[in-house]
C-alpha cells in the first residue's frame, strides 16, 4: 500500500439513476453523484459547456481606481514597470498585462525578480533601481499583498503603485493607489481562488471594459490558463471556464510560444491537457526562473517570431535538463541529511550549497515522502536564507508561518504552500515554533489518505470505452475537480510483467460479473502501476487484491483498449 488510508466517498444510487435516466451517460452520472451533486440541472450545468459565468472585474474591490489611475498613466506616457514573480503564475501575468501595454502604445518594462538575489514578492532596492531608472508607475502582479513597507518606500521616492495578487492577505493591507485581490475581507467578488495572472486579467478586462467578448479572451485566454494550472489553483467556478477555453485555444490555434514548446516536447501530443501543462509545459518555463533566467520565458511568451520562438524555446530545454540535475543532486544531499532517524514534525533543512531555484521541488518530494511539511532553505553569503515551503495533508502551512512570522525579513503564500526569508541565526528558533505548533494541532491534522469516488462492482456496465471517452465532458480537470479515482475490490491477479527495466508493473487483474444472460463469466483488465516495481507491490499472481485506479482508454497501433493506471493495491481482506 502506498497510502495508509483508503477513503471510499461512495455516490447516491437515486441520483445517479435519475441523471441516467436524463440522458447523462452512465459512468458521468455516478461520477457526479459522488461529487455531491443532486439537482439535475447542476449536473447538466457542469456538462454543458455554453454555461460558464464570468464576473464583472468591477466587483472587485479598487478595481475603479486602478482603472482610472492607469488611464491616466497611459495618456500621461508616464513610463511601466510591471513587477512580477518568477514562477509561471507570476510570468503569465506579467506577460497579459504587458501585452495590454503593447497594445496602449505604453512603455514599459517587465522586471521579475532573481529567486537567488531579490528572494519573494517587492523589494526596495528593485524599487530604488526602477525609480533611478524614471519608471515612475508600478503594477505588480503575482505579488505585493504583504508588501507594506515596499509600498510605503515607493510612496516616499515619489512612484506610484497599484498591486494586483490572490496570496492570503495580512490585517493591514500595504498603502497604494489600488490594491486587487479578490481576498481582500471587503472585497464583494464572488470568485476568491483566481490565480494571480487570473487578477491580472480581470485587471485588462476591466481597462478594456469588456468581459465577455471572444476577442478580450482570444489575446490572453492562453496565459491565464497556463498560470492557473502551474499554480494549482482550484479548477472550479471561473477557474474551471478560463481554463477549459484556454485547453481550446491551445489546441486549435496556440501562441508562437506554446506551439514551439509543445514541438520541442513531443510533436505527437494529440491534445493539450490540464496533465500536459502540469508536467511538461510549466516546468519548462518554471525552469528559466529556476536557473535564474526567467526572462527567458517571458520573452519567449512575448514574442510573435516562430523563429525567435524556437530559439528561446530550444533554451528553456537546455535549462530544464540542468534543472532536473541539480534537484537530483540537493534531493540526495536533502535526504543524507536527515540521516536514518524518520521525523516525527515538521522538516527543516538548510545549506550554503543549496541553489535556491529548487528547493520548492525538492520540498514537495520529501514532505511528500515524510508525508509532513517540509522547509528547505539556501543561505547566501550574507547569512540570509530563503526557503520554500510545502505543507502536507490538512496542515494549514501559511497559519503555522504567521504564528512567527518576527523571525522573517519576509513571508507570503498559501495554505499548502510558501517563500520565507530568514535570517539564518533564526532557523533553530523557526524549527522550534513550527514543531510546537505542530504538535498542538497534530490531532486535528486528518491523516493522508486517498480519496476515492466510488467502487466498481460492475465493470461490465461501467468500464466501457464509450464511458470513459465521455468523461471528457467533465474536463478540465485538477484541484478541486480531480480525475475520477475508483475502486475495485476482491480482483484476481492472473499476471504480473515487469516493464520499462524493471521500474513499472503491468498487471492483469479479473473480476467475476454477470452477463446479460445472468451468467457468471470472468471480466479481464489490464492495469499498469507506474514507478512501482513488481518486488514492491507486495503480491503474487493468484492473490486476490483490492485496487484503486483512474480508467483510461489506450490507443497502441490503431488498437483501443480499456487500461486501468493504478494508484494503490493492497490484499484483499477477504
Amino acid at each position: 500500500m502506498k497510502y495508509e488510508n483508503w477513503n471510499i466517498i461512495g455516490f447516491d444510487r437515486a441520483n445517479a439513476v435519475n441523471f441516467l435516466q436524463n440522458g447523462i451517460n452512465p459512468l458521468v452520472s455516478v461520477f457526479l453523484s459522488s461529487r455531491g451533486i443532486t439537482e439535475l440541472k447542476e449536473a447538466q450545468a457542469f456538462i454543458n459547456k455554453d454555461s460558464a459565468v464570468f464576473y464583472d472585474p468591477f466587483l472587485m474591490a479598487d478595481m475603479d481606481k486602478a482603472v482610472k489611475a492607469i488611464k491616466k498613466a497611459v495618456k500621461d506616457k508616464e513610463r511601466f514597470a510591471i513587477y512580477g514573480d518568477y514562477d509561471v503564475d507570476g510570468m503569465t501575468a506579467s506577460v497579459v498585462l504587458a501585452k495590454w501595454l503593447e497594445s496602449q502604445n505604453a512603455e514599459y518594462k517587465i522586471y521579475i525578480p532573481e529567486r537567488a538575489g531579490d528572494g519573494y514578492g517587492l523589494n526596495k532596492a528593485a524599487i530604488e533601481t526602477l525609480s533611478e531608472q524614471n519608471y515612475k508607475f508600478i503594477i505588480t502582479v503575482d505579488c505585493g499583498i504583504t508588501a507594506k513597507d515596499e509600498a510605503l518606500y515607493a510612496s516616499e521616492l515619489g512612484m506610484k503603485l497599484i498591486i494586483t495578487d490572490h496570496h492570503e492577505c495580512r490585517d493591514e493591507l500595504p498603502i497604494a493607489e489600488a490594491v486587487i485581490n479578490p481576498k481582500r475581507p471587503d472585497c464583494a467578488y464572488p470568485y476568491k481562488s483566481l490565480a494571480g495572472v487570473g487578477v491580472a486579467f480581470k485587471l485588462v478586462c476591466a481597462l478594456e471594459n469588456d468581459y465577455l467578448s471572444a476577442g478580450i479572451f482570444d489575446k490572453y485566454i492562453e496565459y491565464v490558463a497556463v498560470g492557473t494550472v502551474a499554480d494549482v489553483m482550484p479548477l472550479t467556478g471561473e477557474n474551471r471556464d478560463l481554463v477549459r477555453l484556454g485547453l481550446e485555444k491551445i489546441n486549435t490555434n496556440p501562441e508562437p510560444c506554446f506551439r514551439s514548446i509543445l514541438l520541442d516536447i513531443n510533436s505527437e501530443i494529440k491534445e493539450v491537457t490540464t496533465t500536459t501543462i502540469g508536467y511538461t509545459i510549466a516546468p519548462r518555463l518554471n525552469a528559466a526562473g529556476r536557473m535564474g533566467e526567467p526572462m527567458i520565458s517571458v520573452n519567449l511568451m512575448l514574442t510573435d517570431d516562430e523563429n525567435e520562438a524556437k530559439a528561446l524555446s530550444a533554451k528553456l530545454n537546455e535549462l530544464n535538463t540542468k534543472r532536473r540535475e541539480l534537484e537530483t543532486e540537493i534531493y540526495d544531499s536533502a535526504i543524507k541529511m536527515l540521516g536514518d532517524d524518520i521525523p516525527d514534525t515538521p522538516i527543516i533543512l538548510s545549506s550554503t550549497k543549496w541553489d535556491q531555484g529548487v528547493t520548492g521541488i525538492v520540498a514537495a518530494k520529501i514532505a511528500e515522502r515524510f508525508q509532513l511539511p517540509t522547509i528547505v532553505i539556501s543561505i547566501d553569503e550574507d547569512g540570509i536564507g530563503r526557503g520554500s515551503c510545502r505543507s502536507f495533508g490538512s496542515f494549514l502551512l501559511y497559519d503555522a508561518l504567521c504564528t512567527c512570522e518576527d523571525l522573517f525579513d519576509n513571508f507570503g503564500g498559501h495554505e499548502k504552500a510558501a517563500g520565507i526569508t530568514i535570517p539564518e541565526k533564526n532557523i533553530d528558533k523557526l524549527q522550534k515554533s513550527l514543531s510546537a505548533f505542530y504538535q498542538e494541532k497534530k490531532d486535528e491534522i486528518s491523516k493522508y489518505s486517498l480519496e476515492i469516488d466510488f467502487e466498481i462492482e460492475k465493470p461490465n456496465e461501467l468500464l466501457l470505452i464509450k464511458n470513459i471517452e465521455e468523461l471528457k465532458s467533465l474536463e478540465p480537470f485538477g484541484r478541486g475537480n480531480p480525475t475520477l479515482k475508483a475502486c475495485m475490490l476482491n480482483v484476481k491477479l492472473v499476471s504480473l510483467l515487469s516493464i520499462g527495466n524493471g521500474k513499472h508493473s503491468k498487471l492483469k487483474v479479473e473480476k467475476m460479473v454477470f452477463d446479460k444472460d445472468g451468467n457468471k463469466e470472468p471480466f479481464i483488465m489490464e492495469c499498469i502501476f507506474f514507478t512501482v516495481t513488481n518486488d514492491e507491490l507486495g503480491v503474487k499472481v493468484g492473490d486476490y487484491i483490492d485496487v484503486v485506479f483512474e480508467p483510461q482508454k489506450n490507443e497502441f497501433r490503431g488498437l483501443c483498449n480499456l487500461q486501468l493506471q493504478l494508484l494503490d493495491l493492497r490484499r484483499s481482506k477477504g
